[in-house]
């Protein structure tokens, strides 16, 4: 099963094939940091930006100055020694290369946004000296560090630890904090403001949404080999973890918000919070808990699949070709 303990090397005949699809459509979506054009944005940055609008973008920009470096020491301490599929640890390690992208795209972000070096610095140690993202990343090390001494799932008590480190790692890290994230971002180009950015986020958007889908694939997978893991304590502790990941993200959507961001509310931030919580509910087979709608008309329009934003100057959404067969029936 997908969680015994071990290593298993075999690719012939693949036992998870869906891993494998996934991992093939990860290389298809191959961009650089090199491709997003931040011209017009040091414009914005300079005329445009309200004194609020400024306020919001330090403390964006301080959260993803963290943020996945955070996903990236769980993926290669907690998760990948714990998947016990060459498939599954193929998409892993992709995974972990588009998140290395991710903190050269937030690198190259602060040093374009932040050309101050004793700003640049401060941001770096938002999760020491920013209250706000200080909570999300306390948040985010309780569960990772969970699991940090288990080094072979040998118990049902240790299967249920691990998936709830990947359930919170999907849900409300890359399902819920990023996500609120990304609101922000295309809040502002809803406004014509900050389309470079706007542009690198539609890349790590899609990324994001194909890791949250791996995930997601994992613990469905789990459940159809062992549904017992999944008892009534697994489910409460699922909602008041997400629960407590909707509170920990509005301690900073008060804070970020803070100077009154005209058309965006902290009213609105909290209804989109639980509108996402619920979607992240039902995919896990759970039902959903909050009375939400999705309050942003400009969410509504980003698609996944096909990330254009006329409003730029390039196209987000071309895929580099792979060609070849594969096929999962044959043996060594």
């Amino acid at each position: 099963m997908l969680l015994d303990p071990g290593l298993d090397l075999t690719l012939r005949p693949m036992k998870y094939p869906t891993f494998y699809e996934m991992y093939k459509d990860g290389i298809k979506n191959t961009w650089t940091v090199d491709e997003v054009d931040f011209s017009t944005d040091l414009i914005d940055l300079r005329e445009k930006l309200s004194p609020s609008e400024q306020h919001l973008i330090k403390r964006l920009v301080a959260f993803f100055a963290t943020g996945d470096s955070i996903v990236a020491n769980n993926l290669v301490l907690n998760l990948y020694k714990h998947i016990n599929s060459p498939e599954g640890r193929m998409y892993l390690s992709r995974q972990l290369y588009e998140e290395a992208l991710h903190v050269q795209f937030y690198l190259t972000l602060l040093d374009t946004y932040l050309p101050n070096e004793k700003d640049r610095e401060e941001a770096f140690a938002a999760i020491e000296n920013i209250p706000s993202i200080k909570a999300k990343a306390e948040f985010c090390f309780k569960w990772i560090d969970s699991i940090n001494k288990i080094d072979t799932l040998e118990t049902k008590d240790h299967r249920r630890q691990f998936l709830l480190n990947l359930i919170c790692f999907a849900t409300c890290i890359e399902g819920l904090f990023f996500f609120a994230a990304f609101a922000y971002v295309y809040f502002l180009r809803s406004k014509g403001l900050l389309h470079g950015l706007a542009s690198g986020t539609n890349w790590v958007f899609r990324d994001e949404s194909c890791h949250m889908n791996f995930a997601f694939e994992v613990i469905n997978t789990v459940k159809s080999e062992e549904p017992d893991l999944f008892d009534e304590d697994m489910k409460k502790s699922i909602y008041k973890m997400i629960d407590e990941a909707v509170e920990c993200e509005m301690v900073f959507a008060n804070d970020v918000l803070q100077l009154g961001v005209a058309g965006l509310s902290t009213q609105d931030m909290r209804q989109y919070l639980q509108y996402v919580a619920n979607q992240r509910l039902v995919a896990l087979g759970l039902s959903p808990v909050y009375q939400a709608s999705n309050p942003f008309g400009f969410m509504e329009l980003q698609d996944v699949q096909e990330l254009t934003n006329f409003f730029e100057r390039r196209v987000a959404a071309y895929q580099k070709g792979v060609t070849g067969e594969v096929s999962f029936n044959e043996e060594f």
